[in-house]
């Protein structure tokens, strides 16, 4: 069994957890480290349980609870060499276990295989991920400005793709809170994808595998729920493709389970019971260290 459990997503900061029957994955840390224990004790994990912290990048919504979280257990920080020397120059400066990779490589943590490949973003080397285990397959790309063709053929035999929908245009354009170069900066080819950049995106990788799609990284003051479900929503109804799951991750609420490769139509939704009893975990599998 391959899941993905949303931990928050959105302005605020963003965390998810992967797990297999053998293996127990954060892909970025953006919440304080309590809230991060929080989460996972909801989802039945221990943080030192966990096999690996995987970064998509620096920015501070994605690595914001590692210090305090990293510091105390000594979780594996796995991410490209750019940045671990940028986050290294902060907080993390006194953690010592990092497994470093190049963006492109392909390596194991226990029973999943993580496929690395650059997105564009401004951050100094931003990362998205396609994660295998078993015949099933995530994708995992938030904070970009575009796709490129590489980043789209990555995706094609995901079955539950992880994207983001940060602003609708219209009401970016109307935020009184912004100025116009962060609008421009968000706008750009290296900022964010809106809804409609998102849909577009998806419908590139119709052709492929895509049973689900869970939208993230919603902006607080230029999104809504709403606007970004209806979005994709239509483009898939004038694919037709409305069989494919359409879900919206929540800043300030844990998600549905979700098991990869598998749609009843398709969310897993469990008991807390069976939230509770995981069996525990394998022992990792290393990178590089550093």
């Amino acid at each position: 069994m391959f899941s993905l459990t949303m931990l928050g997503s959105g302005s605020a900061g963003n965390a998810a957890l992967l797990m297999t029957d053998h293996c127990r994955l954060l892909v970025d840390g953006g919440l304080s480290a309590r809230q991060l224990v929080h989460r996972l004790a909801l989802c039945g994990v221990k943080p030192e349980q966990l096999d690996g912290v995987l970064l998509t990048h620096e920015h501070g919504d994605h690595v914001c609870g590692l210090e305090v979280l990293c510091r105390k257990f000594q979780v594996p920080i796995y991410c490209n060499s750019l940045t671990a020397e940028a986050i290294r120059c902060g907080p993390l400066a006194a953690h010592r276990n990092w497994r470093l990779f190049r963006t492109g490589a392909e390596f194991s943590i226990c029973d999943i295989t993580v496929h690395t490949f650059p997105v564009p973003h401004d951050a100094v080397e931003p990362v998205g991920y396609a994660f295998y285990a078993g015949r099933a397959a995530l994708g995992f790309i938030t904070d970009l400005g575009y796709a490129t063709k590489m980043l789209v053929e990555r995706l094609r035999l995901v079955h539950t793709l992880v994207i983001e929908t940060n602003h609708d245009e219209k009401l970016l354009q109307a935020c009184p809170h912004r100025p116009w170069p962060v609008k421009q900066r968000i706008m750009s080819r290296h900022g964010h994808l809106s809804n409609a950049a998102a849909a577009t995106v998806i419908e590139q990788l119709l052709p492929g595998k895509v049973e689900r799609v869970v939208l993230g990284h919603l902006s607080r003051d230029c999104n809504t729920p709403q606007l970004a479900r209806a979005a994709v929503k239509a483009l898939l109804e004038q694919s037709g493709r409305s069989e494919i799951e359409v879900f919206c991750a929540e800043q300030r609420d844990v998600s549905t389970r979700f098991r990869v490769g598998e749609t009843a139509g398709g969310a897993f939704q469990p008991t807390f019971e069976q939230i509770f009893f995981q069996t525990a975990p394998a022992p990792e599998a290393a990178v590089r260290a550093a």
